[in-house]
């Protein structure tokens, strides 16, 4: 019971520090139970989608409401997401777990970078006849009270990214929105705001996918999901609320740090345990 208890206060705290710096919980999620609770690789990526799955889902319905998440947008880079996401829940059954620590590692490495990196924020036109125009991939959010328009670019290397940040997703079980808002932000040039709420959107229906192989395997646990679920989306929800009052440029910089430190922990681990 002690150990449910600690489990649900550390997701409490993954959730939270997920939500203030828009890494998520799962980067937290699942160095805590591999390293700190021994859970085994696959059973850790498990309960990590499902976590992902329902802080996604609240956040995603407000940023609809308010206009700002391209639900066209979202469900035409989805195919290339949920694609990625099969192939990288079917990867992680053949590939040894200190191999996928390695990956995890790696992946968390590059996330931190591109979470400290400045953000641009593209406005770009419609062109006329363009392939993004006979998609359909544009669309207008609020901005200070007023509409702005926008339009996508590079469709096709957005939507290969995107079949990349998949197969992260279902592979180690997190949300890869670093990886996604990349796709949107660098390639497809699409408003800031526009491409982190598309990618909560997205996040959740990525995870989905792997999540039901995973379960198919037998390896999402009740016992361990169900106070990571609840710890992640209560930690999730303090966090949307002090959001407004913190400085969050100073602790990306504080959670980049613990980050490195759990990255390069496990990624020695790894190496360590594949070399016995």
């Amino acid at each position: 019971m002690s150990e449910i208890i600690i489990l649900f206060l550390g997701a409490v705290s993954a959730g939270l520090l997920g939500s203030l710096t828009g890494l998520g919980g799962g980067v937290i999620i699942i160095p805590l139970l591999t390293l700190g609770f021994g859970v085994p690789m696959h059973y850790a990526i498990g309960a990590s989608l499902i976590s992902v799955i329902g802080t996604s889902s609240g956040a995603a319905v407000a940023f609809v409401k308010e206009g700002f998440t391209n639900m066209r947008i979202g469900m035409f880079l989805e195919i290339g997401t949920t694609a990625g996401a099969i192939i990288g829940a079917l990867i992680s059954g053949m590939l040894n777990p200190n191999t996928i620590g390695i990956i995890f590692a790696s992946i968390l490495l590059l996330t931190v970078v591109l979470n400290l990196k400045g953000k641009p924020d593209h406005q770009e036109p419609l062109i006329k006849g363009s392939l993004e125009e006979k998609l359909k991939l544009y669309g207008t959010f609020p901005d200070k009270g007023v509409l702005k328009s926008y339009s996508a670019r590079n469709t096709v290397p957005g939507f290969l990214m995107m079949l990349f940040a998949g197969a992260m997703s279902g592979l180690l079980g997190i949300g890869s929105g670093a990886l996604k808002v990349l796709a949107m932000d660098n390639m497809m040039k699409l408003p800031f705001k526009v491409s982190t709420t598309t990618s909560n959107f997205m996040i959740g229906v990525t995870a989905v996918a792997s999540a039901l192989i995973y379960f198919q395997r037998g390896e999402i646990i009740p016992v361990i999901v169900a106070p990571v679920l609840i710890g992640v989306v209560v930690g999730s929800f303090i966090g949307s609320k002090t959001l407004m009052v913190s400085k969050t440029k100073k602790l990306k910089v504080f959670f980049a740090i613990v980050i490195t430190i759990l990255a390069v922990y496990m990624m020695y681990n790894g190496i360590n345990k594949s070399f016995r």
